[in-house]
């Protein structure tokens, strides 16, 4: 074995050095919405992974400092939308603090079990969560998936470096 040169000199971790590498982690964007009485709630997550194919399961992070905690934390259904590349401007209001979300300019609809479902995503899914998980200062939601959709087109938006990126060719 041979010592290699692109090594730096490890870290402790913390949460910065967590931040920096995952800087370096190209992850798909999606927008996870809830309904929350009569104005519904939603967020941008990287973190949306698919855990089982029989049944159906999905999981996301929220951490529970997140104005959308309350609402994930006592719903039943959540929407989980893969956005496309055409949606940067849509990632950016769901991941900005205090942006008015389900404004003039989000397209969206009632969907099933209530769920607000967005306009022009490239897949979507209705899920009934089934656990919360705790993990540090966030939660780990498992939801199995119930209706949905994939038949949108484009191509997936991606996050990678801070910063909302599309697929090049």
């Amino acid at each position: 074995m041979t010592a290699s040169t692109t090594l730096g000199t490890p870290q402790l971790a913390t949460p910065d050095l967590l931040r920096s590498v995952f800087r370096q982690h190209a992850a798909g964007v999606a927008v996870i919405t809830a309904a929350q009485g009569a104005r519904p709630v939603g967020f941008t997550a990287t973190s949306l992974t698919s855990v089982s194919a029989t049944p159906p399961v999905v999981s996301f992070g929220i951490g529970t400092s997140s104005s959308s905690w309350p609402a994930v934390s006592e719903a039943t259904h959540v929407g989980v939308h893969i956005l496309g590349e055409h949606q940067q401007e849509l990632a950016a209001t769901f991941a900005r603090s205090g942006a008015d979300r389900f404004g003039p300019a989000t397209q969206w609809r009632e969907g099933p079990e209530g769920v607000p479902v967005l306009d022009g995503a490239l897949a979507w899914l209705v899920c009934r969560i089934v656990a919360r998980v705790p993990a540090g200062d966030h939660r780990i939601v498992l939801a199995e998936a119930v209706v949905g959709d994939h038949a949108g087109e484009g191509r997936p938006l991606l996050y990678h470096q801070g910063r909302f990126n599309a697929l090049r060719d």
